[in-house]
This record gives structure tokens, C-alpha cells and sequence, in this order.
């Protein structure tokens, strides 16, 4: 009788270990699990930073030096053109201003805007 309650608590230590060897193995199933959500939750951030980047376009253009060129030279030609636009819709806008001004008579600040106004007009 001795030798069965010895065999059975052999088999009852082999069910524990196969219990605790698959509950292990869940564990670790579960532990793998998250580090590959982590690792895909990161690499769509890193996706989406790079396409927010336009990375993809900017490693083609630095490999094309003759599109490079062509760009910035249109972009400059852009920027020029603007500068132009702004500063005469700017400037018109304060002639307005300046001419309304003098139009109110002010004794000492009307006759320097009349004659700011004067040569402004003099250089159409």
C-alpha cells in the first residue's frame, strides 16, 4: 500500500508539473503576445511619422539632384513673386491709410503724410 500512495503522488506531481508547465507555457504565450502588440503598435507610429514626413519623397528628391534643382528654382521664383504681390497690396493699403489721414487736417502730422503721399504718387 505504501508503493501505490507513493506512485500516486508521482502521478499527482506529474499532473501538477504539466499543469504548471502549461500555465507557464500560457504565460509565456501571453507575454510574447503583448511584445508583439508593442512591437506593431510601434512601427505603425513609426509609419505614420514617416509618412506624415513625406520621408519617402524626401529620399528620392536628395537622390535626384537634377529634380532638386528644378524644384528649389521654381520654389524661389514662387517666393519672389509673392514678396512682389505682398508688398504692393501692403503698401497700397498704407497709402489709403495715409491719404484718408490727410484728409482729416491735421495740423503738423497731415503735411509730412501729404508729402509722403506726393512722391509716392510722383513715382507711378
Amino acid at each position: 500500500m505504501w508503493v501505490k500512495v507513493k506512485r500516486k503522488d508521482k502521478n499527482v506531481d506529474r499532473n501538477n508539473k504539466n499543469s504548471e508547465s502549461s500555465e507557464r507555457k500560457k504565460e509565456n504565450e501571453k507575454k510574447e503576445e503583448n511584445k508583439i502588440d508593442i512591437l506593431t503598435k510601434s512601427i505603425s507610429y513609426l509609419n505614420k511619422i514617416l509618412q506624415e514626413g513625406n520621408f519617402v519623397e524626401l529620399s528620392y528628391i536628395l537622390g535626384n539632384k537634377k529634380e532638386m534643382f528644378i524644384r528649389n528654382f521654381f520654389a524661389g521664383i514662387g517666393r519672389g513673386i509673392g514678396i512682389g504681390i505682398g508688398v504692393t497690396v501692403i503698401t497700397a493699403i498704407l497709402v489709403i491709410i495715409l491719404q484718408k489721414i490727410v484728409t482729416l487736417n491735421i495740423p503738423i502730422i497731415g503735411e509730412y503724410i501729404a508729402d509722403i503721399v506726393e512722391i509716392v504718387q510722383k513715382s507711378r
